[in-house]
């Protein structure tokens, strides 16, 4: 925030700052340690890596080139490389020096660093996202959005793990051609009560399930607001889209389905940083508090207040004037 005037001679300023020290695990993706390592610079930051054992000659090669390449005045000590999985326990434990953990990886992973820290943790512990196919969508759109939504990357996390579709496409034959098109890709199909029944395909376990591969889960609703409940009631508030015409049922899927990135006309593969002109990413956070979404330098950063004044004390507010005004406004 610019510098503003809170009274006659006090100057007040918001400015940005480092959350501290982050500690993210991360899964055996190289590339991974390079987006990460970079934000944590960009954005002033202390960094702990724990990579997946699978890269570890990798992910010690790039540290090295990354560490190097760091200012003396900073010191490569800026970024540490942990090694070995015995060390996390003992990491999580020192909430009086690590200020966050970002786990990246399987359910079971976030759900065991949640339980295991005080420290907090910013992260997804599941990625359930849902197309919608309204009755107003255009198939030929919709069977492109569905394909590359679950097709192009099954095991990422913002991959379509649940596909609905509006009951009027059952009565059309539209639902039967996109099932086609699924099958035809090599995805495996699993029905809610209703979806089992009429495209006879075995039914779900449940509805909260993130196959993280080339198989979904298929439900057929009355209309846009039951999709929204169903997304609410089974999702994960990570990534969700409507494939619609219509323009006022967008408007309300994307004002009411309560996630992290809501899409119209637009395959959930989306939601990611780099797509999104982060340039990075250290995650996708599916917390209300502080970052929300793909996590780059910005959901890195915290804010600090500066106040610049001349003697001034409150005694009662009784002799200031408080005047709360941008300082570019009087120049």
């Amino acid at each position: 925030m610019k510098p503003g005037k809170l009274a006659d001679g006090i100057i007040l300023e918001k400015t940005s700052s480092p959350l501290g020290v982050l500690l993210i695990i991360f899964e055996s993706r190289p590339d991974a340690l390079v987006q990460i390592a970079s934000l944590a610079v960009r954005s002033g930051n202390g960094l702990l890596l724990k990579g997946g054992k699978e890269a570890k000659r990798s992910n010690a090669i790039l540290h090295k080139v990354i560490t190097s390449s760091i200012p003396p005045t900073v010191g490569e000590s800026l970024i540490g490389l942990v090694t070995s999985r015995e060390e996390i326990p003992e990491l999580l434990k020192l909430d009086d020096v690590i200020d966050l953990v970002i786990p990246r990886g399987s359910n079971k992973l976030v759900s065991q660093i949640k339980a295991a820290t005080k420290i907090p943790v910013l992260g997804h512990a599941d990625g359930i996202c849902h197309v919608f196919i309204d009755k107003s969508a255009d198939l030929d759109m919709a069977k492109r959005i569905v394909l590359d939504a679950k097709t192009d990357y099954p095991a990422a996390c913002n991959a379509m793990e649940t596909l609905l579709v509006h009951e009027d496409l059952v009565q059309t034959g539209g639902l039967n051609d996109l099932i086609l098109e699924l099958q035809e890709k090599g995805v495996s199909l699993f029905g809610g009560p209703k979806a089992s029944s009429v495209l006879s395909i075995p039914e779900a376990n449940s509805f909260h399930h993130e196959y993280g591969a080339l198989a979904c889960t298929v439900e057929i609703v009355e209309d846009v607001n039951t999709a929204i409940e169903h997304i609410h009631r089974h999702g994960s508030a990570h990534t969700d889209s409507i494939i619609t015409e219509d323009k006022e049922v967008a408007e309300l899927f994307l004002r009411q389905v309560d996630s992290a990135a809501v899409l119209h006309n637009a395959s959930t593969r989306f939601s990611d940083g780099f797509r999104f002109g982060l340039g990075a990413e250290v995650g996708i956070s599916t917390s209300r508090i502080h970052a929300r979404g793909p996590v780059g330098v910005e959901g890195l950063l915290t804010t600090r207040w500066l106040a610049r004044g001349s003697g001034q004390v409150v005694d009662g507010d009784k002799e200031i004037v408080y005047t709360h005004r941008d300082l570019n406004l009087e120049a």
